[in-house]
């Protein structure tokens, strides 16, 4: 008398082009689905490659909407948004497929340059001015809402370049989310509908490989930026952090209040690079996402008494391999704290 064996994992996902559910169609076809999530200043990305063997894929047209779901057939799917295809590529022989699509939201007027300045405005003035433009809902953390700008130029510059030049100046995720610009402290850990996204707990019977690199904790001791509001004056600086070894940036800014922002910026960044761990999950997590804060536990005393942020997903699915989700983290510094 045998046993019953354990069930079986089987990665499901469902791809809807353009309001048609295409998914049974390509089930026999797919050889690839890998979605990038990123945490801002670049879309999400779905790449699906698919066999065209006996020639009876049509090649679809870009600019149209195309919306995916991923997960295991026990559990349910989880949606990961609506993409826009811009690449399409035909190869062979074997004759295959491949599309690619990038997030739906970021739409051409927001990549159109344009001339403007602001004067004496807050943060949340420019950013709801952006999103009401592009018939978003803005989210912006109530920390940065109030902050005070005393001059922005927007000199040939795309609002989604000044959005991602916007988020460096303020250590900030600024993106374009689920129908949301959002903008708020990296490693807030919150949705585009602004709820807190839980910590995750992974262990590393979970993975099938990791990488952990530790940088010198010590290289920097803080970083100096420089200012300097009156041709041909003196500059004047700025120190984030100690002096011992201070990273100095090149940039002079227009006066001390944005070279202190720019400053405390950049020390962030630091100090979030003090440890990076990539980690590649044996079975898929659609749950995951970046800017979710992470523990991980069964490695290195290092690496699970580190608080881990995820600054990128990428979640695969292959006819070979199923179902697997790498993440690329770094030190959560608490900037959303």
């Amino acid at each position: 008398m045998t046993q019953n064996a354990e069930p079986y994992a089987v990665p499901a996902w469902r791809v809807v082009l353009d309001g048609t559910d295409l998914t049974e169609r390509f089930k026999p076809r797919l050889l690839e689905l890998t979605l990038t999530e990123s945490r801002g200043g670049e879309a999400d990305q779905l790449d699906l490659v698919i066999h065209d063997h006996d020639g009876r894929m049509a090649l679809p047209r870009r600019g149209v909407a195309l919306s995916v779901a991923i997960g295991w057939e026990d559990a349910g799917l989880i949606e990961k948004g609506t993409f826009r295809v811009d690449e399409v590529e035909h190869s062979g022989a074997p004759d295959v497929i491949t599309v690619r699509a990038r997030s739906a939201d970021l739409s051409n007027p927001m990549r159109t340059r344009r001339e403007r300045s602001w004067h004496q405005v807050t943060l949340g003035d420019v950013i709801r001015s952006l999103a009401g433009e592009h018939g978003l809902q803005a989210r912006i953390a109530p920390a940065l809402t109030g902050v005070q700008i005393a001059h922005l130029d927007q000199t040939g510059e795309s609002d989604v370049h000044l959005l991602t030049r916007l988020g460096q100046r303020y250590d900030a995720v600024a993106t374009v989310k689920a129908g949301s610009l959002l903008f708020m402290p990296i490693g807030s850990g919150t949705t585009a509908s602004g709820q807190a996204l839980p910590t995750a707990l992974i262990t590393r019977a979970s993975g099938d490989k990791h990488r952990y690199g530790a940088a010198d904790r010590d290289s920097y001791s803080g970083v100096r930026a420089y200012w300097n509001n009156k041709p041909g004056a003196n500059r004047k600086s700025v120190l984030v952090g100690a002096s011992g070894n201070a990273k100095r940036l090149r940039e002079t800014y227009n006066n001390e209040t944005e070279a202190r922002e720019h400053a405390n910026a950049e020390w962030k960044r630091i100090k979030r690079g003090a440890a990076k761990m990539d980690f590649t999950l044996a079975l898929g997590r659609a749950d995951l996402s970046p800017e979710q804060k992470l523990r991980l536990r069964g490695f290195k005393p290092e690496i699970d008494d580190t608080a881990w942020l995820i600054a990128k997903t990428t979640h695969t699915i292959t006819s070979s391999a199923g179902f697997t989700t790498k993440l690329e983290l770094e030190t959560d510094a608490g900037g959303g704290s």
